[in-house]
């Protein structure tokens, strides 16, 4: 992100661009010159999330309690000095940097296999220098600090833009961030959240006017100073040979040894000393590569302009331009209403990825914590294919043509395989029983609308045949359950230990604070649980999705990772689960939960059987490495737990869950025993390792209608 080479030189290079300053000194003086105007920091939130997250386990899925917990106390230590924090987010990909996303993505592919060998050969977190955030972390951010009451933005255009805007536009005191393109915008100074020392309130402020002393240049010459040095927009290797030139012409008269201060002193040399003008600026595009887009500078430019400003190396009547590449929204065929409120609801926060289907039928997701070398365990895109093509079939509807076909959807999904080249053209899928309208979903307020808002959202997962039950339930044990049938129908290699664990580790979550979660110690790491949190959590994605799509039939709050999960805890119950402890041990001596638990698990195991899944036993004990101590964290547990409270601490069963009368407890509704030949055939999804590129298809059903 941002400029090339240029932080290293604002740091190293260039005294007086870079000071240490206290935001709470710097509010008191702004109120003071700005009175009736509350200082506001505009956070550019994606750049901070590494920041964000300081809990100490990363890799299992996410301790969403304890990340909860510290956004909390970093909003209050602003909120006490009297600053007001404005966040946003990343809406949208412009297509003008689809291939820096695509580089990042797969580069992030290989730091992930380099995270899960590291697993595998240790059975043990790395350490923080291999640090990659939690699958869903940028999502579930969002709806974070909403629900800690903070102004959230969803954005339409890049990022960085709309926050230079904002900073710009609302008088702002600054803008938090890590991205070197804020010096060269001119807005808000630019403080770093990497160096904030929270505790203190100090952080470093970068200076762009002392930027520009030492350079030689004025405001307005840094927008193409940073696309000579290569952006996002603007390729370092498009402008290479040009630097090359700057370089070797500066060095002679310079006897400067480091490669990057010259570099930058060269290019900004360079410009200082020609007209500043559009015909420079074209002498500049004629020396690009041959097969070069030859306005990529002037785009380049272009898009470090604020509303209402000008650059002299651009046409002066070039204001009358859009200041950036913005997305042309195309409604499908909609209603004008119903788009209008997609809108306003994505730049709010409130949905998920409804907005971005409805307006370009193109979306994205950015990499998840997979082992791409696990090949019992599909990646998360192909798993939740099916739901995402009913999803879309709800928002499209109203889309399709005179022969019934619906509009084709882009996914840019990162997975196992996939080059990123070009994107998937998925297929929306009809919802079996037929697709209500979005103005039913969205605005109707008669009795049997909530009715149909759930039945739909059920149906996105298949589920629709036991809607009623579902409904019946609290809405987290609805999505938990629904969530969890879905993931047995469609991976044939979860097992009953699988099933145990999570609906082991959400009853054993009720109740524990952030502080509690964060003293739970484990003495190794599983490489498949790993992956199985990162499953789950995506899962979650698709949760709200759906209830996004379906108008909302449940709060969002309810399918929220912290009520409903917890990585490190979900590790210690599936390794429980996988060694055959008994079951009021692996449920903490917690007769309550021993009924919820056989509740649920009745519920998931009689919807599997009617639609011909049956779940197998495969524990996977031999997986884990004994303790050299010879008495390991979990023998330990064991000890502590003392006798048991249940009447009959059966050991977790071996086999799949079956009748009352055959001898293992279930309660819910009877349902017939589970038998081979109900086992579902093998997967129809295609290999990860062989995905389909650039074409349409359907992803065929993994079970009977």
């Amino acid at each position: 992100m941002g400029v090339k080479s240029l932080l290293w030189f604002v740091t190293n290079a260039c005294p007086g661009a870079s000071t240490v300053v206290n935001l709470k000194e710097m509010a008191e003086n702004h109120r003071s010159s700005y009175p009736g105007s509350p200082p506001i920091i505009v956070v550019d939130a994606m750049s901070c999330l590494r920041q964000w997250y300081t809990p100490e386990s990363w890799v299992c899925g996410g301790q969403w309690r304890e990340y909860l917990s510290h956004l909390d106390k970093f909003i209050n230590t602003f909120t006490a000095a009297g600053i007001k924090l404005v966040f946003y987010f990343d809406g949208v990909v412009e297509q003008k940097k689809r291939d820096e996303w695509v580089k990042r993505r797969l580069k992030n592919n290989k730091e992930i296999a380099k995270i899960f060998q590291f697993i595998k050969t240790n059975k043990q977190q790395p350490g923080r220098q291999m640090f990659f955030i939690p699958s869903g972390l940028a999502t579930f951010t969002r709806f974070a600090l909403k629900s800690l009451d903070q102004e959230v933005v969803c954005s339409l255009q890049e990022a960085d833009y709309e926050v230079a805007t904002y900073g710009l536009q609302n008088n702002c005191m600054g803008i938090l961030g890590e991205d070197t393109d804020y010096l060269i915008y001119d807005t808000s100074p630019y403080f770093s959240i990497n160096k904030l020392c929270l505790d203190r309130l100090e952080t470093v402020m970068f200076s762009r006017q002392n930027l520009c002393s030492r350079l030689g240049l004025h405001v307005t010459d840094l927008p193409l100073f940073a696309c000579l040095l290569g952006t996002d927009i603007v390729p370092e290797s498009a402008v290479e040979g040009f630097r090359n030139q700057c370089v070797a012409s500066f060095c002679a008269k310079s006897h400067r040894s480091d490669k990057r201060t010259n570099t930058i002193l060269a290019v900004a040399n360079y410009i200082s000393t020609i007209p500043h003008s559009y015909n420079s600026l074209r002498v500049f595009e004629e020396m690009l590569p041959l097969g070069s887009d030859k306005s990529i500078l002037t785009k380049g430019i272009q898009s470090y302009l604020l509303p209402g400003q000008q650059s002299p190396w651009l046409p002066c009547d070039f204001s009358h331009f859009p200041a950036a590449s913005v997305k042309q929204v195309m409604p499908l065929s909609l209603d004008q209403e119903i788009f209008q409120i997609a809108k306003e609801q994505h730049v709010r926060a409130e949905s998920y990825m409804v907005y971005n289907v409805l307006s370009g039928g193109e979306v994205e997701c950015s990499n998840t914590l997979e082992d791409e070398y696990d090949t019992e365990l599909p990646g998360q895109a192909h798993i939740y294919c099916l739901a995402r093509q009913h999803i879309y079939s709800v928002l499209l509807e109203s889309g399709r043509d005179i022969h019934g076909a619906f509009p084709i959807v882009k996914e840019w999904f990162v997975c196992a395989g996939n080059s990123l080249q070009q994107p998937d053209l998925i297929q929306p899928r009809q919802l079996p029983g037929g697709t209500p309208s979005l103005r039913t979903l969205w605005l109707s307020r008669e009795p049997e609308a909530e009715k149909l808002r759930c039945c739909t959202f059920v149906a996105c997962f298949q589920l629709q045949d036991v809607a009623e039950e579902l409904q019946a339930l609290q809405a987290s044990v609805t999505a938990v359950c629904s969530l969890l049938i879905y993931l047995a129908l469609q991976v044939d290699t979860l097992s009953v230990e699988d099933l145990n664990a999570f609906v082991a580790q959400t009853l054993c979550l009720e109740g524990k604070s952030a502080a509690h979660l964060a003293d739970l110690q484990l003495a190794q790491i599983d490489s498949r649980a790993v992956q199985l949190s990162s499953l789950f959590i995506r899962g979650l994605s698709m949760l709200i999705m759906a209830n996004s799509a379906c108008g909302f039939p449940y709060r969002m709050d309810d399918l929220m990772p912290w009520h409903l999960f917890d990585g490190k805890l979900f590790q210690e119950k599936y390794q429980q689960a996988h060694r055959g402890w008994p079951l009021h041990e692996i449920l903490e001596g917690n007769e309550s939960w021993l009924s919820e638990f056989q509740n649920r698990m009745s519920l998931i195991c009689k919807v599997c059987s009617a639609k011909g899944r049956k779940i197998q036993s495969r524990q996977r004990e031999n997986s884990f490495v004994p303790a050299s101590s010879g008495r390991n964290y979990f023998s330990e547990r064991r000890g502590r737990g003392g006798a048991s409270r249940f009447q009959n601490p059966d050991r977790i069963p071996s086999h799949p869950y079956h009748l009352p009368d055959q001898g293992c407890s279930w309660r819910g509704p009877q349902t017939p025993a589970f038998s081979s030949e109900f086992q579902i055939p093998g997967p129809r999804y295609r290999s990860r390792h062989q995905p389909l590129r650039g074409q349409r298809f359907q992803l065929e059903p993994r079970w009977p209608r």
